[in-house]
């Protein structure tokens, strides 16, 4: 195969014309072309990057020539970071260093300026630094990024004696010892990560600077060189540090990465280093995946990314451990301490006493993770041993999996005070997690193709069992009050962790995963010794680990029938702890974004009305009458406290009927009524908002007369300001007027805190309530995220007459957009329906609401043919 890129050449004459610039734009333009095509035919993507460091070696020295060549002894050109290594994307930044003697001439800087302008012409990204060797020196002292990018120089022209004395100056020997290096570059990665929330199972993954990326292998090469003065990782091979098995996975997975990373380049024209939405579904068919029954082409590739990711991650933790060990080996009393016959602590890293401990019992294979929660001294395995247990992978067989004290062992890991979630994530790294739990392997790397679930599934899980454990800890305890409180009344937890690793394993297996992971479930429970009553817990925590948070988001929670079916459901209060808890790690797991103090209450309220229902009998249901008098006798009593005579709460509740006190609270229909009497009733609409209500949102009072549009023009007007509506509700009283109230947030789920905001909502609402005309344009300002074109929901919507409801309940799932609720409102106004409650849960991209809704009547929609009228109009409006 011809060397890529080797018939492109630079014609040094072209600065004799007046076109210079345009020839070298062209040189760059063909070499880019024909890159592109040696890509889409395979050629081997290191020779690729290094043609491409060879063509603007070619152009820098061209240009150096023309404006410095009479200069050569004064100066030294230097190419730094991943040009002096020479991988070059065809978007990367060119990094050099022009070192120059102490003595500069005006003459020189002028040339000087003239080489940079003509590299900054023709196109090319520069990252360069003019320095003499002191400040080369001193920059190289300060700052051990600097000392990094010099560590990986060569030079291109001039010089060599300059060269020499820089690499001599900023050398391990003069700055930043192997110690030093050492902890700067592991505080360097704990900074990266921290970016990326510690994770390299993003959606939209970095392929260059995420945990898992291109940079971890980089870093691993930086310590190498710094440290044993190598320059390829292949002598890491020879060194006894990595196997040859090692070393070529580690090869494989960075070729793919480039190949991910140079592709990006090509396909955006930027250097681009984020796997975006945008990009997976193209660079998914590039590269030949395909889409199957089980999976589609871009699930496959991305799959295929974040088991790459793992795999270096898993190498990169080897190498790391394994360098921690050497360079401190001097400076470090390696203290050696017996542990067991298997094992022993060396400086508080566990090893194998002998390279035959797993071959010769495998169960030590799960005990030398239980050691580290049961020891806490022991800070890590050493290197060493983490090969050994990546080696041995293929003793965790049937027979091991069988055997009872492997199985005792790994419920003890479940059981233990401290270390749950670390291990279970280093037992995912290294293999030993799917390797004892089949089922769990097809879930690792498995995206959730959504907006939603922004982590793979194994992570996600993961981050659950994290969440749970969390829920013991003092910080949460202030977080979150109420979770810390239910924890402590759960009597075994390794069954709440449990049901966490088996609530998705079954994700990407067709049907239901929570049908199917409540059999994986059960089979995993009577093997590991469960009785039948934690078992058919467990089981049954998996099966309707959504169902709380669904009765939460879509159901009306003042509604006793709603409470007394879901407590049914439950059965128990155990259940009701255990379900609770589930619920919160779950959502927070899912996506930290979606959790808000408004999903935090509902729950909080759903647990508590349960709760209620459970401890009372569920062969006692609250009746609706008991539920309207206990209200109207809590509110009047709270309002003569505050000094609000019977008069005036009668004068406002006599046109009240009861289906209000039975879908406001005591709290809601005491301001509600403070507010009311205090008004002027002829100069309506009222608009009150109350900062902070219980449920953690602002809540707005619209008291305004009966009207049309009523419901699309106020929440369009909503949707200006910026808000987001989670809740609304409509009542309308015998004289005419409606009580309509809206639970809000802003935009990014916090809470209204500022009062200026809260001012200008009231007024906006009442101005524009009260402003005849056409409905206001429903935008917001709120943009559409990018990420959403490449997820399209067609909208579906359910028609429901529940036995006892006097509403209709219409349930739509759509694709959130700005003023949609309005949309819907406009589409509700053209047949005269009436709507008296909406919940509204969005979804990543997807919005999930309820609608409780009736004729001008206040009759059930029951006419199929009004249904599908009102269905066809939605989804006409919408889809606009």
């Amino acid at each position: 195969m011809k060397k890529t890129g080797s018939n492109l050449a630079i014609d040094d004459s072209a600065f004799q014309t007046e076109n210079s610039v345009g020839h070298y734009k062209n040189a760059i333009g063909r070499h880019t072309e024909e890159v592109s095509r040696d890509f889409r035919d395979g050629a081997p993507i290191f020779d690729l990057l290094r043609s491409r460091s060879d063509l603007i070696d070619r152009i820098l020295l061209s240009g150096w020539k023309h404006f410095l060549d009479a200069d050569t002894n004064q100066f030294a050109l230097i190419a730094t970071g991943g040009y002096g290594r020479r991988e070059m994307h065809p978007c990367s930044d060119i990094d050099i260093l022009i070192l120059h003697r102490d003595a500069e001439s005006e003459i020189h800087n002028h040339a000087l300026e003239n080489f940079l302008r003509f590299l900054w012409d023709i196109g090319l990204k520069l990252g360069n630094r003019v320095s003499t060797l002191d400040e080369c020196e001193e920059a190289a002292r300060s700052d051990q990024v600097y000392t990094t990018a010099l560590l990986e120089s060569r030079l291109l022209y001039g010089s060599r004696e300059l060269f020499d004395a820089m690499k001599t100056r900023t050398g391990a020997d003069q700055l930043w010892p192997s110690t030093r290096y050492f902890e700067a570059k592991m505080a360097e990665q704990r900074e990266r990560y921290a970016k990326f929330n510690d994770t390299g199972y993003n959606l939209e993954p970095n392929v260059k600077d995420g945990p898992g990326g291109l940079r971890d292998i980089q870093m691993i090469a930086w310590l190498k060189k710094r440290h044993f003065r190598s320059a390829t990782l292949r002598e890491l091979v020879d060194r006894g540090c990595l196997s040859l098995k090692e070393y070529e996975e580690l090869k494989v997975d960075q070729r793919f990465l480039s190949k991910i990373r140079f592709a990006l380049h090509l396909l955006t024209g930027r250097a681009e280093n984020r796997l975006l939405f945008d990009f997976q579904a193209q660079l998914a068919e590039q590269f030949g995946y395909q889409d199957t029954q089980e999976s589609s082409a871009v699930e496959q590739f991305m799959q295929k990314y974040y088991r790459t990711v793992m795999s270096v991650e898993r190498l990169s933790d080897i190498l790391l451990q394994l360098f921690r060990e050497l360079i401190f080996a001097e400076d470090e009393n390696q203290k050696i301490e017996a542990i067991n016959p298997r094992f022993r602590s060396v400086g508080g890293f566990i090893e194998v006493t002998h390279p035959l401990v797993f071959r010769e019992n495998p169960l030590a294979l799960l005990e030398v993770f239980l050691l580290q929660q049961q020891i806490p001294s022991v800070k890590g395995i050493r290197a060493s041993t983490i090969q050994l247990i990546r080696e041995s992978l293929p003793l965790i067989d049937e027979r091991f999996r069988a055997n009872p004290t492997a199985r005792r062992m790994f419920m003890e890991i479940l059981s233990q005070r401290n270390g749950i979630t670390h291990q279970l994530c280093k037992m995912n790294c290294y293999g030993v997690l799917p390797s004892y739990m089949p089922a769990f392997e097809h879930i690792v790397g498995r995206i959730q193709y959504d907006l939603f679930h922004i982590y793979t599934v194994d992570q996600h899980t993961l981050f659950l069992v994290g969440n749970l454990r969390s829920f013991a800890s003092n910080k949460r305890k202030i977080e979150l009050p109420f979770c810390n409180d239910i924890f402590m009344l759960i009597p075994k937890p390794s069954l709440l962790y449990i049901a966490a690793l088996m609530h998705d394993i079954a994700k990407g297996k067709g049907g239901d995963h929570s049908v199917i992971g409540e059999e994986i479930a059960i089979e995993f429970c009577r093997q590991h010794g469960l009785t039948r009553l934690e078992t058919d817990l467990v089981a049954w925590l998996v099966r309707y680990h959504l169902i709380m948070s669904m009765t939460a988001q879509k159901k009306d929670l003042t509604d006793p029938k709603v409470i007394h079916e879901f407590a049914t459901l439950v059965g128990t209060l155990e259940r009701l702890n255990y379900l609770y808890l589930l619920t919160v790690a779950d959502i927070r797991a899912t996506n930290p974004q979606m959790w808000n103090s408004w999903k935090d209450s509902l729950l909080k309220d759903l647990y508590i009305a349960a709760h209620g229902a459970l401890h009372r009998g569920l062969e006692s249901p609250v009746d609706q009458s008991i539920r309207i008098d206990t209200n109207r006798q809590e509110a009047r009593s709270i309002l003569a406290r505050l000094g609000v005579s019977d008069t005036a709460i009668d004068s406002v509740w006599k046109d009240f009927g009861d289906n209000y006190f039975l879908r406001y609270s005591t709290d809601e229909a005491v301001w509600h009524t403070i507010a009311i009497s205090a008004s002027d009733p002829r100069e309506l609409p009222l608009v009150v908002l109350r900062p902070q209500s219980q449920r953690g949102s602002v809540e707005i009072l619209l008291y305004a007369m009966d009207q049309d549009h009523l419901f699309s023009r106020s929440t369009a007007i909503l949707d200006q300001l910026g808000l987001t509506i989670l809740d609304a509700r409509i009542v309308t009283t015998r004289n005419g007027r409606v009580i309509n109230t809206y639970l809000v947030l802003e935009q990014n789920g916090d809470p209204i805190r500022d009062i200026y905001r809260e001012h200008q909502i009231c007024r906006e609402l009442q101005d524009k309530m009260s402003a005849p005309g056409p409905l206001p344009v429903a935008s917001g300002g709120r943009r559409v995220p990018r990420q959403v074109r490449y997820f399209p929901i067609a909208p579906n919507i359910v028609f429901e007459n529940e036995p006892g409801n006097p509403n209709t309940v219409l349930e739509l799932s759509a694709a959130d957009q700005p003023g949609l609720l309005s949309k819907i409102g406009q589409v509700f106004d053209h047949f005269s329906i009436r709507v008296h409650q909406a919940k509204i849960t969005t979804i990543g991209n997807r919005a999930e609401d309820v609608f409780y809704i009736s004729d001008k009547n206040n009759q059930l929609i029951e006419s199929e043919r009004l249904e599908e009228e009102i269905r066809k109009a939605i989804i006409e409006t919408i889809s606009q």
